[in-house]
């Protein structure tokens, strides 16, 4: 069975290699950065099964780092470690999408435990695949080809307008807060990139407009809901 390859950025000499030499002797493969850059430019040759982010790094921060890497993988598991114990610093940690976030000293035997823990827990997710062939109405939504059709009517979408939909129709029924969805599709919740959902949504409304009986509601104040047979 191949060895879990974790992402470790951390800046301090000492507790890096104390750190790293126990996970190692845990049986996972451990890749070690000192800065933040350093760990940007691995992120983007290599692949992880989950990161260990120090959140106060030279060159480009911890917080940083994660809210990247949310850009492209939306599932790996995320631990901050860091001497900020302050209740906003855990969370805005967490907000970023990470899973856990340790406070310095921390017991490197909690740490091993986080890790098991998260490492199961992805890797079930990840026996469950997403469908790429949906039903929508009157409509066929095929992921993987980017393609929405019904009679008389057929569209290749975008790569995000078909992100998007997918994202909204596994959510069927289900108020979808605005800082939800641009977290998921775009990477980070922003005012410019809120603008840009609606300019999305309002596509979506117009391409689905030939059946009726689907409709993504305006939820006031919180985001959307899409109601479909």
């Amino acid at each position: 069975m191949p060895k879990a390859h974790i992402l470790y950025v951390e800046d301090d000499e000492t507790l890096s290699f104390v750190t790293a030499d126990n996970l190692e002797l845990q049986g996972y493969q451990i890749t070690h950065c000192a800065d933040g850059q350093a760990a940007l430019d691995v992120l983007q040759n290599q692949s992880f099964d989950l990161c260990i982010l120090d959140v106060m790094l030279p060159e480009v921060d911890g917080f940083t780092i994660a809210k990247e890497i949310r850009k492209f993988d939306l599932d790996i598991p995320i631990i901050f470690l860091s001497a900020k114990s302050l209740k906003e610093d855990k969370i805005h940690g967490l907000k970023l999408g990470a899973d856990d976030y340790l406070t310095k000293p921390f017991s490197i035997e909690e740490l091993i435990l986080k890790i098991d823990i998260f490492l199961r827990r992805s890797k079930v997710g990840l026996q469950v695949e997403k469908p790429t062939a949906y039903h929508i109405g009157s409509y066929h939504f095929n992921y993987d080809n980017l393609e929405l059709k019904t009679e008389g009517f057929q569209k290749v979408l975008t790569q995000r307008e078909a992100d998007l939909l997918r994202y909204i129709v596994d959510r069927k029924g289900r108020i979808m807060k605005r800082s939800e969805i641009l977290e998921a599709i775009w990477g980070e919740d922003d005012y410019f990139l809120g603008r840009s959902l609606d300019v999305f949504i309002s596509r979506l409304r117009k391409y689905l407009k030939m059946d009726e009986q689907i409709k993504i509601e305006n939820i006031h104040g919180v985001g959307f809901r899409l109601k479909m047979p």
